[in-house]
C-alpha cells in the first residue's frame, strides 16, 4: 500500500571515535549531494562510538538544511524527561531539524553493566510506552505539572518544556509483534533495518502496525515507514540492492508503491556510495511521482449495501490478431452479497490491487512509446531493450504475484515472484475461489511467455532477422494479454480480498 508520504532519503553513519572529523565530513557530504537526513546509532555502552547527542549537535551546527536523528536512541540509558529536553533544545537551535528514532534497548546486559535498569524484554517495552507519553507531555506547553504514574517511570509534577521548534516525530525500531503494535498505536514512524527485516517480511509487519493503528482510532497512513538499507552498487543483481543504481531505483520504487516505505536511509561510510545514493533518490522520486500521477482516477464512493472499489474493464478493441488467452474459459468466483457492507480498511487491499495495476498500465504505454521512438530513430534498439527489459521484468514480478508483492511476498526486481502465501490463503478461506486462483496462475505463465516474445522481437530487430512491425506486433499482443488479465483479476479478487482479508 502506498501511504502517500513525501519521500525522504538519508544516511546512517558509523559514529567511530577514531576519526571524528571524517564522520562530520560524511554528514556534510550527505547534505551537499542533496539528501535529507543524517542518522547515528546510539550505544552509550560502546566506548569505540562517539556519544550520539553530542555528535548530532555538532552535525546540526555544521550543516544548514539536513535533518538529524538517532537511529535509534537507547532509552534505558537516557531518561525520558532529559531526552525530551535534549531533543527540544537541539530542535530549537537547529531550526526544527531534529527527529527522534527511539528503541526499547535491545542489549539488556550491556545496559545493566553500565548502571542502567535490568529489565526483561517485556518490561523494556512497557517502559518505552511510558516514556513516549512522558516525552509528549514535556513537549506540550500547556497543562500544568506533568503527573504520570508508571511501573518504570513516575513523573510527579515535572515542569513542561521546552517546546520543540516543530512537531518532532518519534520513530520506533520494531520487529516483533508487541513492538509493532506499539508502533501502530503510539509512534509517528516505523524504523526497521533491511538486515533484520528483509523486503519479503515487510508486508506482515506492516499489517500488524496497520491493524494496531486502526484499533487505536488512528489512520495507518499517519505512521511513516522508514527503512535502513544495506546494499552494494557493484553487485550483479543477485538480491535486494545488489546491483547498479537502476536496480536500486526499481526496487525502492516498488517498496514505496507496494509496501508504503517512504524514508530510505543508507548504511554506508563510503563517500562514493553516498553520492550514488543521491542519484538513486532522484530516480526513485521520479518513478514514484509518475506512478502516483498515473494512478489518480475517479473512484465510486463507498455506500452501504454496495462495493465501492470499481474494477477496470478491459479495452473494447484488440490490437493483435493473435489471442493466447481463451477468455471464454475463465471461471468465476462466488457472487458477492449485495447487502454486505465493508469498512474503508477492508477495501484497502482491493484498491491497492487496482492502484498497482494502474501503474502497470501506465508502464505499458511507456513501452509502446519506446517502440515508436525506435521506429522514428530517436533512440537505439539496444537502449530500448534495456528500458523494456527493466520495465517488463518489474511487470513480471507484479503480474506473477499481483497484489502478493504487497500482501504476500515481495522479491527483488530480477527474480521470479512465487505465489506461496496469498493464493493458498484464498483457496483455504473460500474453496469456491480455487478455480479462479488456478486460472490466474495459468495466465501468469502465459504472460511470462508473451513478455519474452517482446524481448525476442527486439533481438531480431537488432540482428536483422526481424522488423519494427514484428516488434509492434509483439507489443500489441502484450497489450491485449496483460490488460485482459489485469481486468479479470480485479473483477474476481477485489471483493474476496475485502471479505477474506490477507494473511
Amino acid at each position: 500500500m502506498d501511504y502517500g508520504h513525501e519521500l525522504v532519503f538519508g544516511t546512517f553513519l558509523t559514529p567511530a571515535v577514531d576519526d571524528p572529523a571524517r564522520v562530520v565530513a560524511l554528514a556534510q557530504l550527505t547534505e551537499q549531494v542533496g539528501l535529507d537526513l543524517v542518522t547515528f546509532q546510539d550505544h552509550p555502552y560502546q566506548p569505540r562510538l562517539m556519544d550520539a547527542w553530542t555528535l548530532l549537535s555538532v552535525v546540526a551546527a555544521q550543516t544548514q538544511r539536513v535533518k538529524v536523528a538517532t537511529n535509534v536512541a537507547n532509552l534505558p540509558l537516557r531518561h525520558p524527561v532529559v531526552l525530551a529536553r535534549s531533543v527540544a533544545t537541539l530542535d530549537l537551535i537547529s531550526g526544527g531539524r531534529v527527529e527522534l528514532g527511539l528503541g526499547a534497548g535491545g542489549f539488556l546486559d550491556a545496559v545493566a553493566a553500565n548502571a542502567g535498569p535490568r529489565l526483561t524484554a517485556g518490561q523494556s517495552i512497557t517502559a518505552l510506552e511510558e516514556a513516549i507519553a512522558i516525552m509528549r507531555e514535556v513537549w506540550t506547553p500547556e497543562g500544568g505539572g506533568i503527573r504520570l504514574p508508571g511501573k518504570h517511570y513516575t513523573v510527579a509534577g515535572a515542569k513542561r518544556g521546552p517546546q520543540p521548534a516543530h512537531d518532532v516525530e518519534i520513530w520506533l525500531g520494531a520487529y516483533k509483534p508487541r513492538m509493532l503494535a506499539v508502533t501502530g498505536r503510539l509512534a509517528d514512524g516505523w524504523l526497521p533495518s533491511s538486515a533484520y527485516a528483509g523486503p519479503d517480511e515487510l508486508a506482515a509487519m506492516n499489517k500488524i502496525i496497520d491493524e494496531a493503528a486502526v484499533e487505536a482510532g488512528r489512520d495507518p497512513a499517519s505512521v511513516r515507514r522508514l527503512y535502513n538499507l544495506s546494499g552494494r552498487f557493484d553487485g550483479r543483481g543477485g538480491g535486494f540492492l545488489q546491483g547498479p543504481k537502476e536496480l536500486w531505483v526499481d526496487q525502492l520504487a516498488e517498496l514505496t508503491l507496494g509496501e508504503g516505505m517512504s524514508t530510505y536511509i543508507l548504511g554506508s561510510d563510503n563517500p562514493d556510495d553516498i553520492r550514488r545514493f543521491a542519484e538513486v533518490a532522484s530516480g526513485v522520486r521520479e518513478a514514484v511521482s509518475a506512478a502516483r500521477a498515473g494512478a489518480v482516477v475517479e473512484r465510486a464512493p463507498v455506500v452501504e449495501g454496495g462495493f465501492g472499489v470499481v474494477p477496470t474493464p478491459a479495452p473494447a478493441v484488440r490490437r493483435s490478431a493473435v489471442q493466447v488467452l481463451d477468455e471464454s474459459e475463465r471461471p468465476t468466483g462466488p457472487a458477492s452479497d449485495p447487502e454486505r457492507t465493508y469498512t474503508p480498511y477492508q477495501l484497502q487491499s482491493g484498491q491497492h490491487l487496482i492502484d498497482v495495476h494502474d501503474h502497470l498500465r501506465a508502464e505499458l504505454e511507456q513501452i509502446r512509446d519506446l517502440v515508436e521512438q525506435v521506429a522514428a530513430g530517436s533512440i537505439g534498439v539496444g537502449q530500448a531493450r534495456s528500458h523494456i527489459n527493466t520495465m517488463t521484468m518489474r511487470q513480471n514480478n507484479w503480474t506473477l504475484g499481483t497484489y502478493c508483492e504487497s500482501y504476500c511476498r515481495l522479491v527483488t526486481t530480477h527474480h521470479t515472484l512465487e505465489d506461496t502465501s496469498l493464493f493458498p490463503h484464498l483457496r483455504r478461506a473460500d474453496p469456491a475461489l480455487a478455480p479462479v486462483v488456478d486460472r490466474l496462475e495459468e495466465e501468469h505463465r502465459i504472460i511470462h511467455d508473451v513478455l519474452e516474445g517482446v524481448d525476442k522481437a527486439l533481438v531480431a530487430l537488432v540482428d536483422g532477422s526481424g522488423s519494427i512491425d514484428g516488434l509492434r506486433a509483439a507489443v500489441d499482443l502484450l497489450d491485449d494479454t496483460l490488460l485482459s488479465h489485469l481486468s479479470y483479476e480485479e473483477r474476481e479478487l477485489v471483493e474476496p480480498l475485502a471479505r477474506l482479508g490477507v494473511i
